[in-house]
């Protein structure tokens, strides 16, 4: 059975999903990848369903009525792909902001370095994001600073959604308590996982913002990101980070 699979949530991207797929199944690594469509009207889903012939047993699909949000199409994705024994779990855009060949760095250093979460990173080395404004640059930029002062979570990008997760991390991780939605998604699955003590990594990407489709982005997403980060900060004083597991160090 193949060991890595990539979750990709999507909404009206039927201009990109054809393409996503095919370049993440023209890597050098097999991935298995699962497509978690919330109800687009443009279709997103019909296209997925027809290269399900070509892709047999390597592409899935779950499809889902309306658009949920971001955090649970993924947290759908992670118990799918858990329940199927999957050992390295990933995130990543449909709309190439990611770059799919990354995927085998992130693989690189889980599977071979032994970390526990690997994060491609746009911060790591500097500031690495082609065609986005400046304003949302820094905007970015600064989010993360802001997360760093207030939760103490060493980590560059913590908005970051691209990133491998070991199953034994989303094991421990109770994900059913997991709150938020949008950009605060991310950070609350990372703050969880640095304090249940995994050993995380950040591996530099450039980023590139999308050429086909809509953005997602919205000022509720960031103003829960904002306050998401001060709850997530005050609540963990009252929660005790026991792994289920041996965590490496």
């Amino acid at each position: 059975m193949n060991d890595s699979i990539v979750v990709i949530p999507t909404y009206n991207e039927i201009e990109n999903i054809e393409a996503i797929i095919r370049k993440v199944f023209s890597l050098s690594k097999p991935f298995h990848v699962l497509i978690i469509d919330d109800g687009s009207p443009d279709g997103t889903a019909n296209i997925v369903k027809s290269l399900m012939t070509e892709f047999s047993g390597s592409l899935h699909l779950e499809e889902r009525k309306g658009k949920l949000g971001l955090g649970t199409a993924y947290i759908h994705g992670f118990k799918w792909a858990m329940k199927r024994g999957y050992v390295y779990i990933f995130e990543m855009d449909a709309d190439f902001s990611h770059p799919p060949e990354d995927l085998l760095r992130l693989y690189h250093a889980c599977a071979v370095e032994k970390h526990d979460v690997a994060i491609g990173s746009r911060y790591i080395t500097g500031v690495n994001v082609v065609n986005w404004p400046i304003n949302r640059v820094l905007m970015s930029y600064f989010a993360g600073y802001y997360v760093r002062m207030i939760t103490g979570m060493p980590i560059m990008d913590p908005t970051a959604g691209f990133i491998c997760y070991t199953s034994k991390v989303l094991e421990t991780i109770n994900l059913d308590n997991i709150r938020f939605i949008g950009y605060a998604f991310q950070i609350e699955m990372k703050f969880n996982s640095w304090k249940y003590g995994f050993d995380i990594t950040e591996v530099p990407i450039i980023f590139t913002d999308r050429t086909k489709g809509a953005s997602k982005m919205s000022r509720g997403i960031f103003k829960e990101a904002i306050l998401g980060v001060i709850s997530l900060k005050i609540n963990s004083y009252f929660k005790r980070y026991i792994p289920k597991t041996p965590v490496q160090q």
